[in-house]
């Protein structure tokens, strides 16, 4: 097809109607900009939705991709491969897990990690025990298992009936999940922070409650980590950060830095319910996603980069203060480390779209979660200086907003 007719127009000819995507189209990415199609340079916060941990065609990313094209691409889980062993080696050194099963998403770790619950509590207690407790507002993927398992009706609206024995409580309230445990759960589910749901944290006394109730009642914790995981948070995982230690950890998004891989990781006694034939996936642990993937690790845990997280948010956090003492926009600025969420306060209720739309026109991409809230999940390495022009064109950006709304 000419060139010249690869652009936005040709996205509602060609694709499915289940996104409605920006209205530029990206070709070109180098550390946190962007350009589009007309040129247009942007600084980039998205992180791909905290995906591009490492920016745009980071150098060691980038060189490993190549380097493993030119071995070997697939092989299919009849064989295994040196970068898959590699690759999960290094997540068995550096977290709680003694094992690892490799998929493509977030979802398909999800779908993963509930399946082994499922399974491990039947194999272990009997067919009683297969209920799955998680938390409202909560998202874990689009399969229709994750989808159940999430919090948030309207993705599951239309693709009903949908899969039995999973109920969604409060999160952070803590007795509501003392009340709704029993003998019969197999598992509890959580993100540590919610990020599709607004970037909400969970409080520490809650973390720990919920590890207390799953050991007392023998339920796997489960700890959805696709987004917080990598190095988002300012530690490798974000469990590293409290006291507490999940059975099952899901990864993905940043784990690839942009390639797509994701990654359950387990204890040696769940895992032991995953035998052969139980669970599989074709691309799972490919050598080209696994090869990417150890780059990332390699580079995201080095000293430099997770000790920068904390230092990199204040920036962020000056200058979303700096926004809300001139306009007093948002109600709340939170979450940790490099996935910030700043609610828009009740007058701007429902308009963080808009928002975001008028920061594309100021050359700063951001993201929403949610109606009401902006969200940021910009690369780990961002540059300070990248960071205080973008909070820069995202004031211009409010302030044009703000400007139009008294015209009108």
């Amino acid at each position: 097809m000419n060139g010249e007719h690869v652009n936005r127009a040709l996205f509602n000819d060609v694709m499915v109607p289940n996104y409605n995507p920006q209205p530029i189209v990206p070709v070109r990415g180098k550390g946190s900009r962007l350009w589009d199609q007309e040129g247009n340079e942007y600084i980039d916060v998205t992180g791909g939705i905290a995906v591009n941990v490492l920016g745009h065609c980071h150098p060691a990313l980038t060189a490993a991709l190549e380097k493993q094209a030119g071995n070997l691409w697939h092989l299919s889980n009849v064989f295994t491969n040196e970068p898959a062993l590699n690759l999960a080696s290094k997540l068995v050194d550096m977290t709680f897990a003694d094992r690892v099963f490799f998929c493509n998403s977030g979802a398909e770790a999800n779908e993963a990690a509930f399946k082994l619950a499922r399974k491990y509590a039947f194999d272990t207690y009997g067919e009683d025990k297969n209920e799955i407790i998680s938390f409202r507002q909560s998202f874990h993927g689009r399969t229709l298992f994750t989808v159940s398992v999430g919090g948030q009706l309207k993705y599951r609206q239309g693709f009903q009936p949908v899969p039995e024995g999973i109920s969604h409580l409060e999160y952070n309230d803590l007795q509501a999940l003392k009340d709704a445990i029993s003998d019969k759960t197999c598992a509890v589910v959580m993100e540590p922070i919610q990020g599709e749901g607004g970037v909400i944290p969970a409080a520490p006394d809650f973390v720990k409650g919920v590890r207390q109730l799953c050991d007392e009642h023998n339920a796997l914790l489960v700890f959805d980590e696709v987004q917080t995981g990598v190095g988002r948070t300012g530690k490798l995982y974000a469990y590293m950060d409290t006291e507490v230690t999940p059975d099952i950890l899901t990864s993905a998004k940043a784990l690839g830095g942009g390639f797509p891989i994701g990654a359950m990781l387990t204890t040696e006694k769940a895992a032991q319910s995953f035998g052969i034939g139980s669970h599989g996936s074709t691309y799972g642990g490919n050598p080209l996603g696994c090869a990417v993937a150890s780059a990332v690790i390699d580079e995201v845990s080095r000293p430099e980069i997770l000790e920068g997280v904390a230092r990199k948010r204040a920036i962020f956090e000056e200058g979303l203060e700096q926004i809300n003492a001139r306009h007093g926009i948002f109600r709340e600025v939170r979450g940790k480390g490099l996935l910030i969420g700043a609610e828009l306060i009740d007058e701007w209720h429902g308009k963080a779209g808009e928002f975001l739309a008028a920061a594309r026109e100021q050359g700063v991409l951001i993201l929403v979660a949610g109606p009401n809230v902006l969200r940021m999940a910009p690369a780990l390495n961002i540059p300070d200086e990248d960071i205080r022009e973008a909070m820069q064109k995202l004031q211009a950006a409010v302030e044009t907003k703000l400007a139009n709304m008294d015209r009108a």
